[in-house]
């Protein structure tokens, strides 16, 4: 491989995670066939598990151009982009509010923004559909003891 430009700018996990791939890294177990070196399986093990693996050029380029009207820094675009905050106190730390004097509106628009633009964490996902069946199961629960009540107040 021929390096073309050094230190040509900073890259996202997402265009980390589709180098890798594109050179051959996978989940396979057995790794024999790849031309991948462990310490970059290690990274591509890491980045498919985190917010990059669901990641498309689609999302990040849209999120860039929507992050525009708030003039953020190119290394906060890219930590927001590899984080992916899900809340204002994930988000607080991503960017100096000191110099910009936002309030927590601002914020709340950033993170309603993040959440539409990119995919969820992986771990998120799974945490929601835990919650969604938890809920699910609870109303179930509560409309059985409602029509248990209803038989008990009929029966006497």
């Amino acid at each position: 491989m021929k390096i073309l430009k050094s230190n040509a700018g900073h890259l996202t996990n997402f265009e980390v995670l589709d180098l890798l791939r594109s050179r051959g890294a996978s989940k396979d177990p057995t790794r024999v066939m790849s031309l991948i070196t462990s310490s970059e399986f290690k990274v591509y093990d890491y980045l498919v598990e985190s917010a990059a693996c669901d990641q498309t050029r689609e999302n990040i380029n849209q999120f860039v151009e929507k992050s525009k009207e708030y003039k953020l820094a190119k290394a906060e675009v890219i930590n927001i982009i590899n984080i992916r905050p899900s809340s204002e106190v994930e988000l607080a730390p991503l960017i100096e509010l000191e110099q910009r004097g936002w309030d927590e509106e601002k914020l709340t628009e950033i993170v309603e923004m993040v959440t539409q633009v990119l995919p969820p964490h992986p771990n998120q996902k799974e945490s929601d559909e835990v919650a969604a069946e938890d809920d699910s199961a609870k109303a179930g629960d509560e409309d059985n003891a409602e029509d248990n009540a209803e038989e008990e107040m009929d029966a006497s």
